[in-house]
């Protein structure tokens, strides 16, 4: 296996390792929220049931299908040898619409809805930012064995990891906002005020573990 090979797989485990946590622990809000909200007996259950098909489906099967893409077009970056930005922006356009079709804006928000082609912005920018941070992971050479000597290696200091992974943080923050401001872009038929509520406190608690973590990587 060459370098770039290792690295990829060590990134994609991590990432696919961070989509099991924060699924996991979105479960645990969702839960802890119909026990103890005004939910009547009939809504508990309807709400349950589509976040556990959420969850195990559109959720698990999207971020999988962006996970692929980001890496894909990272390596194909990485290998073709041209670095221009003219290539770069092709390979955005060419794949853009496969990671959009997997982003959980796409998949539960209306595309017809005022606010819908402002997330489609954001999207868009998150997964050029997300791009550039998997050249810069994909390409490193040094001996490394994991992910934190992977990030090490790429970034020189925490500080400028940290400024590629607060600009991921902000166009999360930004997508949730638009859609806290209006939930009539949300295409669920019920619990759409519950649903936003707990994906705020897992982002924020994301925003958290992110941070922590790196903080221990450059520890």
């Amino acid at each position: 296996m060459d370098q770039i090979d290792r690295n990829y797989e060590i990134f994609k485990q991590e990432l696919i390792n961070l989509m099991i946590n924060r699924l996991e622990y979105g479960n645990t809000l969702i839960e802890k929220e119909l026990t103890v909200g005004a939910f009547d007996f009939i809504a508990k259950p309807i709400i349950k049931a589509f976040y556990k098909y959420w969850q195990n489906n559109d959720a698990k099967e999207g971020t999988m299908t962006q996970i692929n893409t980001i890496l894909n077009c990272g390596k194909i970056l990485v290998t073709n040898g041209n670095n221009s930005e003219e290539h770069f922006n092709e390979i955005v356009e060419k794949n853009f619409l496969d990671y959009l079709k997997g982003d959980q804006v796409y998949r539960q928000c209306s595309n017809k809805h005022k606010n819908f082609p402002a997330l489609r912005d954001i999207v868009k920018k998150t997964f050029i930012t997300q791009i550039k941070e998997a050249i810069l992971l994909l390409q490193v050479k040094e001996n490394i064995v994991d992910y934190g000597s992977l990030v090490r290696a790429a970034f020189k200091n925490k500080e400028e990891a940290y400024g590629t992974l607060v600009k991921q943080l902000d166009f999360t923050d930004q997508c949730l906002k638009i859609v806290e401001k209006d939930l009539s872009i949300l295409k669920l038929p019920t619990g759409k005020k519950l649903l936003m509520k707990t994906l705020r406190k897992g982002f924020e608690q994301t925003r958290i573990d992110f941070i922590d973590n790196l903080n221990n990587i450059y520890n």
